[in-house]
């Protein structure tokens, strides 16, 4: 039985992936592969290169804020930031392997600003499809991968089981880090941007848990902004204590499932 994580996306929250992933490590969890959108794809693309919770934990707490941010020129006014030197960033700590040769099966999604419709990228430049699922419009530019832009695809699927699903997963955890609309932070500009996120993907993320995801981990994020990176370690420590407290349930509802834990 094939077991799939599917890490949702909420910018800065999303240190929260690291916890989760070093606490279903340390409960013998094996995951057989990982799907993510936005922040989720970034620590979707680590994990699945083959680097465990405890290793990415600490590349979390070196990374500098100023190193994967690029700031677009004034006349450009399609985002504040470029979105190349989070590009850059991942694609060199994963000495730029492709996504089709991570040591895990990896997908990642993003939104065609087009057509509206989301694309799984399972192949090519890991860091371009990380930077395309992680534009969030206005905020970062569209990323143009062929013919086509690409935006946020937390937009589409804010928390990827149903694409988990699709790439074989029989058993799909899925970790949702949004916050819920009545706790949202709208203390800046990014914070009522995610907000409106938050909104709009309410019944899209509901369905999508609902109908795809066997279970689903909700760290307690309420009192984090969604651009305070300055909390990494809260979050980390909430991803922890969230698998922690459901781990009974997920525990037996794998070993009904067939997987070993």
């Amino acid at each position: 039985m094939r077991i799939g994580l599917a890490l949702g996306g909420g910018a800065a929250r999303g240190f929260a992936h690291i916890g989760v992933i070093k606490a279903l490590e340390a409960r013998n969890v094996r995951v057989d592969l990982v799907a993510g959108t936005s922040a989720g794809s970034v620590i979707a693309a680590l994990y699945a290169s083959g680097m465990n919770g405890i290793a990415i934990n600490k590349l979390a707490l070196t990374m500098d804020e100023a190193s994967i941010s690029d700031w677009a020129m004034p006349f450009r006014t399609r985002g504040i930031l470029q979105g190349v030197a989070l590009q850059n960033y991942l694609n060199k700590t994963l000495d730029n392997r492709p996504i089709e040769k991570m040591a895990k099966p990896l997908g990642i999604v993003a939104t065609d600003l087009k057509s509206g419709q989301p694309i799984l990228f399972q192949r090519g430049n890991t860091g371009v499809a990380v930077r395309a699922s992680c534009s969030v419009p206005s905020i970062f530019e569209p990323v143009k991968i062929g013919e086509r832009e690409y935006v946020d695809g937390g937009l589409v699927s804010p928390v990827p089981a149903a694409f988990a699903r699709k790439m074989g997963a029989d058993f799909v955890i899925a970790v949702d880090i949004s916050a819920r609309p009545e706790s949202g932070l709208t203390s800046s500009s990014f914070d009522v941007l995610m907000q409106t996120f938050t909104i709009m993907g309410q019944t899209i993320k509901a369905y999508e848990l609902d109908k795809y995801a066997s279970a689903v981990i909700r760290p307690n994020l309420a009192a984090m902004s969604s651009s305070d990176f300055s909390q990494r370690n809260a979050s980390i420590l909430a991803g922890e204590e969230a698998v922690a407290k459901i781990w009974p349930t997920l525990q037996r509802q794998l070993a009904e499932s067939g997987a070993r834990v």
